[in-house]
C-alpha cells in the first residue's frame, strides 16, 4: 500500500509543477494571459460548458465520428485484408496499389475529397475512414499470412473444406494481428476526427470547437477541448485493451 501511494505520488509531481508553471505564466498580465488562461477561467469553463450541454454535443458529435469511420474503415480493411491473405493474385495486384496510397498522408487528399463532396460530415467521414483502413486491410492481409502450417495440415486431415479451414483455422490464427489493426485503427481514427474538424469547421465537433475559441481568443475553451479529447482518446484504448483481453483471454494458454 505504501508502494503504491509511493508512484502515485511521484506520477502526480509533474503534473503539479506543470499546473504551476501554467498558473505562474497566467499571472503575468499582458501578452502572458492571453496565451496562458488561468487555472481558476479554465475551471468555470469547463463548469459551464458541462452544465449548458455544449461539451456534451461536441464530444458526442467527435465520438460518433470517430467509431462511424471506424466501422466502415476498419470493416472494409478486414474483409480486403482477408481477401488478400487468401488470393494471392489479389494480393499481387491490389498490395501495391495500397502501400503507394497509404504513402500519402490522410490530410494531403482533403484538397481532392473537398473538390468533391466540400467541407460537410461526408467528407470528413471519408477522411477518416481512410485513416482507419491501412491499419485494418495491412494487418489483417499479415495475420491471413502467417497461420501456422501445422493448423492447415490439421484442417487437411479432418477433410475440412475451404470455407471450414477459413471459419476454424485461418480467422483464428489471425485474430490476433486483426486486433492489433483494429488497435491502431482506433488511434488513427480519433486523431485524425479531430484533424478534419479542425480543418473543415462546418458542423459540432471538440476540433470545430477549437477553431471557434481561437478566433475568440478563449484559451480556457481550447483547453478545455484538448484535455476533453486526451481523456476521451485515453478512456477509447483503455476500452478496447479491456475487450481485446477478453477476446484472446485463450491466447496465454
Amino acid at each position: 500500500m505504501t508502494r503504491t501511494l509511493k508512484n502515485t505520488a511521484l506520477a502526480l509531481v509533474l503534473p503539479v509543477l506543470l499546473l504551476a508553471l501554467w498558473q505562474s505564466q497566467a499571472m503575468k498580465g499582458g501578452a502572458h494571459a492571453y496565451a496562458f488562461a488561468p487555472l481558476d477561467d479554465i475551471a468555470r469553463s469547463f463548469i459551464t460548458m458541462a452544465s449548458d450541454g455544449t461539451l456534451f454535443l461536441h464530444s458526442s458529435a467527435s465520438l460518433q465520428r470517430a467509431l462511424s469511420a471506424l466501422v466502415i474503415g476498419g470493416t472494409t480493411g478486414i474483409v480486403v485484408g482477408c481477401a488478400m491473405g487468401v488470393f494471392r493474385p489479389l494480393d499481387v495486384t491490389a498490395s501495391p496499389i495500397i502501400n503507394a496510397m497509404r504513402q500519402v498522408p490522410i490530410l494531403g487528399w482533403l484538397p481532392l475529397v473537398a473538390l468533391w463532396f466540400g467541407n460537410g460530415d461526408d467528407a470528413k467521414l471519408l477522411l477518416v475512414s481512410l485513416s482507419t483502413f491501412y491499419p485494418t486491410v495491412l494487418n489483417t492481409q499479415q495475420g491471413m499470412r502467417v497461420v501456422d502450417r501445422k493448423l492447415g495440415e490439421i484442417g487437411t486431415l479432418y477433410g475440412f473444406s475451404r470455407w471450414q479451414s477459413l471459419r476454424l483455422i485461418a480467422w483464428p490464427s489471425a485474430l490476433p494481428q486483426v486486433l492489433t489493426g483494429i488497435s491502431q485503427a482506433l488511434a488513427f481514427s480519433w486523431i485524425a476526427t479531430i484533424g478534419v474538424e479542425l480543418l473543415f469547421s462546418a458542423s459540432a465537433g471538440l476540433g470545430t470547437e477549437m477553431m471557434a475559441a481561437q478566433v475568440a481568443a478563449r484559451t480556457d475553451i481550447i483547453i478545455v477541448c484538448i484535455v476533453c479529447v486526451a481523456v476521451m482518446g485515453f478512456i477509447l484504448n483503455q476500452l478496447f485493451a479491456i475487450l481485446r483481453r477478453r477476446v484472446l483471454r485463450w491466447q496465454a494458454a
